[in-house]
């Protein structure tokens, strides 16, 4: 008889306690929370724990990223990389649906999954780079500034995101007092959704269409890190109570 909760009472479970959606772009949103939410239903009840779900996520990526440094690219390769991509993203929200199932997470397994996301973060655009530097059907060497430039808009939103948290003081507010969000939103900011970026590969077996939709995401991107920079320094200069 099996000692873990089975798939149905586990979805179940899951779907009443989610974080919470506001603020997040389409595709996190809309695919993938709801198939990481099946996938995790699926792993408690075979006793998979989450730092597991957390090294699965961690093969996928890996994968994909080495493919997409050592391997020319190919219209085929081009959608391997784009589906273990999107599937380590899946399974990098398993692993927190997980801990919720288990009554909540641990320290070791925070810093595990934030470690791996910031190697990920990081490495995803270098091997971009490097792809471009080895198999690039263009001669002009100006188009490796866009995996660079990512690579540094990746890290600083990234820093952002995980830094914020801690600087603002805790709150209770209940998120059905908050104004409604515009629905358009969640799609405005679809560039920025890591999710959307995994499935521009499918691209990259077409080096121009890939270029161009790369580089033209990489600079939605830095916009929006503009905005969001100027934001955390507005709303850290007013918990300074100082002008921002």
């Amino acid at each position: 008889m099996s000692q873990h909760p089975g798939f149905g009472e586990n979805l179940t479970a899951l779907r009443s306690a989610q974080k919470p959606s506001r603020g997040t772009a389409a595709y996190s949103r809309l695919v993938n929370r709801p198939l990481g939410r099946i996938v995790a239903a699926w792993a408690h009840s075979v006793g998979i724990s989450p730092n597991q779900a957390t090294f699965v996520s961690a093969i996928f990526s890996g994968s994909a990223i080495a493919l997409i440094a050592l391997v020319k690219p190919t219209w085929w390769l081009g959608i391997v990389i784009a589906f273990l991509l999107a599937g380590g993203y899946v399974w990098d929200s398993v692993d927190g649906q997980l801990a919720r199932l288990r009554g909540g997470g641990s320290k070791s397994g925070e810093w595990l999954d934030h470690t791996i996301d910031c190697f990920k973060t990081l490495t995803l655009h270098l091997a971009v780079l490097i792809s471009w530097f080895r198999f690039a059907e263009s001669d002009n060497d100006a188009w490796l500034l866009a995996p660079i430039a990512f690579t540094i808009i990746a890290a600083a939103t990234y820093f952002g995101l995980i830094l914020m948290p801690t600087l603002r003081p805790a709150t209770t507010t209940d998120p059905s007092t908050l104004p409604p969000e515009n629905p358009l939103r969640m799609f405005l900011i679809l560039p920025t959704d890591y999710g959307f970026q995994c499935l521009l590969f499918v691209l990259s077996g077409w080096w121009l269409g890939f270029a161009i939709a790369y580089s033209t995401v990489a600079a939605l991107c830095g916009l929006a890190l503009t905005a969001a920079l100027r934001k955390w320094w507005r709303e850290l200069r007013e918990l300074d109570g100082a002008p921002a």
